[in-house]
């Protein structure tokens, strides 16, 4: 059973994805003027650099985007100065722009169109050949693009979507037209978002209920799976005193993500760590001394480890080479089955992810398409005082869960006076904005007493209740 909670702040949008009550994705956007993948942009070719094979593209931002020139952009022909259109593939990091494709494609829920090809092909977890043939003598489609029918296509009508491709056809008409009428570089096609990603890519058959705590949002899905006949999901609007994650014990799931250790049932853990060309996951026994041998040890360690991994991976949204290092495992067969757990965690991801084969020394090699940030850009920042080597928590995010302990002590009983000790780190950026950090957290209708303190892991918050207690805390009160 698939459960979608959908929290939205001023600022930033968050989306959880449980199966069986287990956290299994999270989704984070926050509120940026920044090209996002899926958004197809006018633009100018600004530069091209022949040695690396990549042309740099003026798309009305900051920093210009770059394609690497191949036959698939069908860019042979590129110069500089020229109009192109191009088609966002991943969001602007550090100092790189955004990476960008010569062709587009506009998705829809049961298919895909683009420009790149011709003809009509098959999501590869469709196997039903019957399906595919009537499909092929049933689908009606302009000759110019390709279709790419999806797996949620086997649960409808063919008229239906052959209505969705000629609707998608519109909208790629309609993005020509745009080109051709617009003068300078500028967004011509964006979906508004991930919220509309999520309901086109992450509702399935067994998506059981949507969780959203925004009105707006709320009538966003329902017009949404309105029409849709192979959609029946309960669409729950939550109007809760407290935040949505907090309710719903999401926000200790995220928290607990900062944890490089994971535990694993058998008693065994795995350890994720980042290096500056990769990711490395070890996995250890550890207390998992129930079996008789070795080779039974290692390997139902392994099996859960890899299930676990899968999970942790798509969870953080880790991408990049990953290296998993597993207990030896002597037998062919154990190794098997460890793949094929592996294979059937990253069912249903939507990042393009290779699984390599075990090398000699037991390792797994795993390439995963960068989709978006992972976790750790939302939730940490390095930390100055190590020259960057260490990280902590990012300030908003402090403030956020500041507010969730706040708005908990309120709905439990009206409280006007609330002490918060919070580590000496933040002290300066809260000093130097105090009135913005007040109204992040709630309290300006309140009595704030807020003490920087060394070494305090993340903060505290305590309501004050008795006269004695504010006495105590008196010089820290915030005056604004």
């Amino acid at each position: 059973m698939r459960e979608i909670f959908i929290e939205r702040r001023d600022r930033l949008l968050r989306i959880a994805i449980k199966e069986n009550k287990v956290l299994t994705e999270c989704f984070i956007e926050e509120e940026s003027f920044e090209p996002l993948p899926g958004e197809i942009y006018k633009g100018v070719i600004k530069n091209i650099v022949p040695a690396i094979k990549c042309a740099f593209i003026d798309i009305g931002h900051d920093k210009n985007a770059y394609m690497y020139i191949n036959p698939k952009d069908k860019s042979k022909s590129l110069k500089k100065g020229q109009d192109i259109l191009i088609e966002v593939t991943k969001e602007e990091l550090g100092d790189k722009g955004a990476k960008v494709n010569g062709f587009i494609s506009i998705p829809g829920r049961y298919t895909v169109i683009n420009n790149l090809n011709t003809g009509v092909s098959f999501s590869q977890k469709i196997k039903d050949e019957n399906f595919k043939s009537y499909i092929k003598d049933n689908i009606v489609f302009p000759k110019d693009i390709a279709v790419v029918i999806r797996t949620n296509a086997q649960f409808v009508d063919v008229d239906i979507i052959n209505e969705e491709i000629k609707k998608l056809y519109a909208t790629y008409e309609d993005i020509y037209t745009k080109f051709n009428y617009t003068l300078k570089p500028k967004k011509l096609y964006g979906e508004g978002g991930i919220i509309y990603k999520i309901l086109r890519d992450s509702i399935n058959g067994d998506t059981a209920s949507i969780v959203v705590d925004n009105p707006s949002d709320y009538n966003i899905i329902k017009e949404y799976i309105e029409g849709k006949p192979d959609i029946n999901i309960d669409i729950n609007h939550y109007e809760g005193h407290r935040n949505l994650f907090d309710y719903y014990e999401i926000e200790k799931e995220i928290l607990a993500l900062r944890n490089h250790r994971v535990p694993l049932g058998c008693g065994g853990h795995i350890v994720i760590d980042k290096t500056e060309a990769m990711y490395v996951v070890d996995v250890n026994s550890g207390k998992n001394v129930s079996h008789k041998t070795m080779d039974k040890t290692a390997y139902i360690t392994n099996l859960q480890a890899a299930k676990e991994i899968a999970r942790q991976i798509r969870l953080r949204n880790l991408s990049g080479i990953i290296v998993i290092d597993f207990i030896d495992m002597k037998y062919p067969n154990h190794r098997a089955k460890v793949i094929e757990a592996l294979n059937e965690g990253f069912y249903g991801d939507k990042n393009k992810t290779v699984i390599y084969p075990f090398t000699d020394l037991n390792l797994i090699q795993i390439a995963r398409m960068r989709r978006g940030k992972n976790i750790y850009d939302y939730i940490e920042e390095n930390c100055t005082e190590c020259s960057g080597r260490g990280t902590l928590l990012k300030l908003s995010y402090i403030s956020l869960l500041i507010r969730n302990e706040i708005l908990k002590v309120d709905a439990e009983n009206r409280i006007n006076n609330i002490y918060i000790e919070i580590n000496n780190r933040y002290e300066e950026a809260i000093k130097g904005n105090i009135i913005g950090f007040i109204t992040e957290i709630e309290g300006l209708d309140k009595n704030i007493y807020l003490n920087f303190v060394e070494g305090t892991e993340y903060f505290k918050v305590e309501p004050l209740i008795f006269i004695n207690q504010i006495e105590n805390v008196k010089r820290y009160k915030v005056e604004i």
